[in-house]
Formats: C-alpha cells, structure tokens, sequence
C-alpha cells in the first residue's frame, strides 16, 4: 500500500459503511470536548433539557446554519423530525393529502388525485408500497429498466424521459423520487426529474444519503426530506425542508384524521421542532457537521465527492471483467458505488483482506450481496486513495 497515504487520527479504521456513516474528525474532538461540561454550563447536551435557554440555542443555530448552507429560501419550514426516510414514507403522502392545496385540486377534479411514483431502487420502492398500504393511488412512472438479458427488472438505470409515463399535472398531488439509491448505487441527477415534471405539481424528494454534497435548488421542490445518518450527522434524525404553502391547512378535521401527530409536518414546525422532547443530542451533532459543512464550502465538497468516485470508478473501469460495476454510467452514484468479483469467494476475500488494511464496511448489502464503498462528506480523498490502491493489489494478486 502507498505510504503517501494519510492514514486515520486516533488510530480509527477507514470506515465505508453507507450509515451510520462517517463523521468528519474535528466535529467528533468537539463532541468529545464538550461532552461532560457543554461550554461551561455544567452539563453534557445529552442531560440537558430541551426547554433550557441553551438548548434552544443549538437547535436554532443548527437550522440557520443549515438554511445558509443550502440557501433555503424563506418560504420553507426547515423541521427537525424522527422516524428516519422509512417515516416519511408516510409523512410525504399524508401531509400533501392534508395540504389545502391538493385538497382543493382534488375537490375540482371530483376523484382522488394520484401520486407519481419513480421507482429507481429499493428505496423508492418502499416508499411506493406504503403509499399503497396507506390507500393512496400511485402511478409508477417508472420501474428500473427491464433487463435485454433476462426479461426482468434491474435497478440499474433509468428509461429515456421519453418514456415516462407521468401523469397529468390536473389529476396528480406530487411526484416522489429518492435521489440516491444507497443499496444499488444509482443516483437520479435533480435537474432530470425537475425539468420533466409539470412546475404545478410539487416534487418530493428523498436526499437521505447526498444531502449536503452538493449545491441543490431548493425552489425546485415542494419538499425534501433526508435522515441524518449518511451525511449530516448520527442516526436519530430526520430532515424535512417544505415549502410553506403546502404545510397551509383548512379547518376541516378529516383532513387530518389519519395523520399522526408524530409524522405531521405542521404539528412540528409550529412548535419548533420541539412539540414534546426531539433527539437532542443527535440535533447538536448535526449542528456541528452543518458547521463543518459551511467552513468547507458545499462547492468543495461537491468537487470533492467527485474526485472520490472518479478514482474507483476508474479502476473499476479499467478491470471490467473482474470489478463488475453493472449500473449506467450516467446514474453511477458518487455515495454509494456498488459492484461484484467474479466469485462470492472473491468478495468474502476482498473483504477479509481490506480489514486487514484498515478499511471495513464494504460488505454489500444483503439482498445484493457484492462489494459497496460509500464516499460521504467525511471520507478525506485519501480514503478513496488508499481503497483504490487495495483494488490494484488486489486485483494483480487475483485476477487470471
């Protein structure tokens, strides 16, 4: 291995895992600093009360950082929530059918709108299966692309606009994306999805795992929700950015008869995010990545991401009979960067001997099985250097 590689601080491990993920080193040495006596006040962040003075601090520290960074415009509600992606699965689609907006568009239409669905992994997927076990009506724009080899749907790429089948603007409440696909390495680029869709129909997207590495056009979307776990922070948090004209409610109580008080969107952003007691601790960590975020300049970081996956992207590329990347060019995630050896013995190697060179969590996931790296914020190019140069070794020593 090159020894003009910088290893980790503290002797730490090079850590891929797609989250909880990395955290950037100078934000863990302030938790560390501050933990048994946060500035002087005597006590840690994880004893204090949410209601104190102090707290109340962060929380608004954190999301104005935040809203700086991304250049959220004043006409949304940043809302500190729980529940993870997987809740907002539900959240997404209860509180637009609660909006004013799409109730009064559905009240002129005279049947229930539907919600447009791109299934571009597991992950959207899973938000379409609850939008159904809710009642809902989705209409999948699409699903993959059918495989020219087995007939079957691969997640993989996308279809050519062209063939999408969105629905029409009059009959639809929202369109729902995920925008990086952690477990199959696709990644959807905004503008595709912003450009095709009617600007009357309020585009919700899942950035769970690349908030934050680059610029992204706020105004673009109706909403945008994220967990904290890949980019922004530990586990424990979710993100939700809305535009307010959708969190605008009438009077009428069956509008909101079927949305839990823990997965409504108002309820939280009336009562500051803060309507009974939030992950406290794991708010304050995020504040101190947004922090970090804005001292790196999220243009950095987005040139940064793309320096990373360029370098195993391209090894990848230079051994295509033996790291088997099978996604698109086009939708290659810069996260999340997936591939397969040429034998399940092969990838338990690869997996054994890079823990042996102080990098773990490359394991797939578990319905894919195969080798995933994830590059997030915190993961320094030489991370993506040292990975690399483990491919070449391994590859010289393995491949016939």
């Amino acid at each position: 291995m090159s020894d003009s590689i910088s290893e980790p601080p503290y002797d730490r491990v090079w850590n891929f895992s797609a989250g909880p993920s990395t955290l950037p080193v100078t934000v863990l040495e302030e938790v560390q600093r501050d933990l048994l006596n946060y500035k002087g006040h005597g006590m840690s962040v994880l004893e204090m009360s949410h209601r104190s003075k102090i707290y109340g601090q962060i929380i608004s520290e954190a999301e104005a950082t935040l809203r700086r960074v991304l250049s959220v415009p004043d006409n949304y509600s940043i809302i500190f929530l729980q529940g993870g992606g997987t809740g907002e699965f539900a959240a997404s689609y209860l509180n637009l059918f609660a909006s004013t907006a799409v109730r009064e568009k559905q009240r002129k239409l005279g049947r229930q709108l539907s919600c447009d669905y791109l299934v571009t992994g597991s992950w959207s997927k899973g938000g379409l299966q609850e939008v159904q076990r809710l009642g809902g009506k989705p209409n999948v724009v699409l699903n993959g692309v059918v495989s020219a080899e087995s007939g079957n749907v691969a997640y993989n790429s996308l279809p050519p606009v062209s063939e999408w089948k969105l629905g029409k603007p009059e009959e639809t409440a929202f369109v729902y994306y995920c925008e990086n696909e952690t477990i199959h390495g696709v990644e959807t680029p905004s503008n595709l999805v912003v450009d095709a869709v009617d600007p009357s129909v309020p585009i919700i997207c899942d950035m769970s795992s690349n908030m934050l590495s680059r610029p992204v056009d706020i105004k673009r979307f109706g909403a945008i929700v994220a967990g904290a776990q890949k980019n922004m922070g530990p586990a424990g948090v979710t993100i939700a950015i809305v535009r307010k004209d959708l969190l605008e409610r009438d009077d009428d109580p069956e509008a909101i008869r079927n949305l839990p008080s823990v997965l409504d969107w108002l309820y939280f952003d009336r009562a500051g995010s803060m309507p009974h007691t939030p992950p406290t601790f794991s708010i304050y960590v995020c504040g101190l990545v947004f922090k970090w975020v804005e001292k790196q300049g999220i243009e950095a970081l987005h040139e940064l991401r793309e320096a990373r996956s360029s370098l195993v992207y391209g090894e990848i590329d230079a051994h295509p009979e033996f790291f088997r990347g099978g996604v698109d060019r086009r939708y290659r995630s810069a996260m999340n960067i997936v591939f397969n050896l040429p034998t399940p013995e092969l990838e338990a190697k690869f997996i054994a001997e890079a823990a042996e060179h102080n990098m773990v969590q490359l394991k797939g996931h578990r319905s894919l099985g195969g080798i995933r790296i994830s590059l997030y914020n915190a993961v320094p190019l030489d991370g993506a250097k040292k990975f690399v140069s483990f491919m070449k070794q391994f590859y010289t020593q393995n491949h016939q």
